[in-house]
């Protein structure tokens, strides 16, 4: 057996687990850039290892042999890998490519969705700002060149002149920073490894704590900024979500936003991100060992072809 390939896996797994932990230890815009990474890292990782171990099994199919000219004996008597994980890892790769495209259609959905509200969205006020007549309080960034910010008329109605400015901050963090982009990013390796699915609400939490951060510095005001947040949640108890793929001013744990507003924000440091970041360059490192090991033996496999 390869201990690069079972490395890279184990360093995959633990990478999955460990990330969130660290990432509630860190300043939302450095936690958001350390689940991106671990996710990206970790689901690639992830399928690439189980495909290298799946390919040592279908390499030795008849068809698949005759097609890239190496001997299925050779390959069997060097082959480091018990038939039954070669099966095994074999069958969770054809379960990582249904998920993933179930996260992928998932993901181009809410894009549409967001083009078509886009699209169908009338002409923005001064800043980006689009004032939907609605009853239902709703407000959300839709990105676009240039990006927006939806606004019901009914929640502008129960936010004061300076909570506004809250939410306008807010909603405008979102877009400047490519805030859907982080969480496409995360839903796809989820797709990937299904250990990553807890790492989705970790990440919307995480935008939305990053967005938090930013309109009460936009404010200077930690205290305006949490009941501007109470308030739009209060005032959205009552009626329906927003669509899955919005970053919501009103959602995501809302008390906990509020608690983490009023109290002192986070200490600047990267200290906490030193452990995932340790995984995901082992993870790296041994996937691309693995690949070398996989490649040096079908190269061994070729020299027995009878030519």
């Amino acid at each position: 057996m390869w201990i690069s390939v079972y490395l890279a896996l184990a360093a995959s797994v633990l990478l999955a687990t460990v990330a969130p932990a660290a990432a509630r230890r860190l300043p939302p815009r450095r936690a958001a850039a350390v689940l991106a990474a671990a996710a990206v890292t970790a689901g690639c990782g992830w399928a690439w290892d189980l495909a290298l171990l799946a390919w040592t099994l279908i390499g030795q199919f008849p068809l698949v042999r005759r097609l890239g000219h190496w001997s299925g004996p050779v390959l069997a008597a060097h082959d480091p890998v018990s038939p039954m994980i070669a099966t095994l890892a074999t069958v969770l790769v054809v379960v990582a490519a249904a998920t993933m495209m179930v996260s992928v259609l998932r993901c181009g959905r809410d894009v549409g969705w967001l083009l078509r509200t886009a699209r169908h969205c009338p002409p923005a006020t001064g800043g980006g700002l689009v004032v939907v007549d609605d009853p239902a309080p709703r407000a959300l960034a839709v990105p676009g060149l240039p990006g927006r910010v939806v606004v019901t008329s009914s929640l502008l109605r129960a936010l004061t002149a300076a909570e506004r400015r809250v939410l306008l901050a807010h909603e405008h963090c979102h877009l400047r920073h490519a805030h859907l982009g982080y969480r496409l990013l995360v839903r796809l390796a989820a797709g990937l490894n299904p250990l990553l699915w807890p790492l989705v609400a970790d990440c919307d939490y995480t935008l939305e704590r990053w967005a938090d951060e930013d309109a009460a510095t936009a404010v200077a005001d930690r205290g305006l900024a949490a009941v501007a947040l109470a308030r739009a949640a209060l005032a959205t108890i009552d009626t329906d979500a927003a669509a899955p793929s919005a970053l919501a001013f009103h959602e995501h744990a809302v008390s906990r936003r509020v608690a983490a507003l009023l109290a002192l924000p986070p200490p600047p440091r990267w200290g906490q991100a030193v452990v995932p970041a340790a995984l995901g360059l082992i993870a790296a490192v041994c996937a691309v060992e693995a690949g070398r090991e996989v490649e040096r033996l079908f190269e061994l496999a070729m020299h027995g072809w009878p030519h």
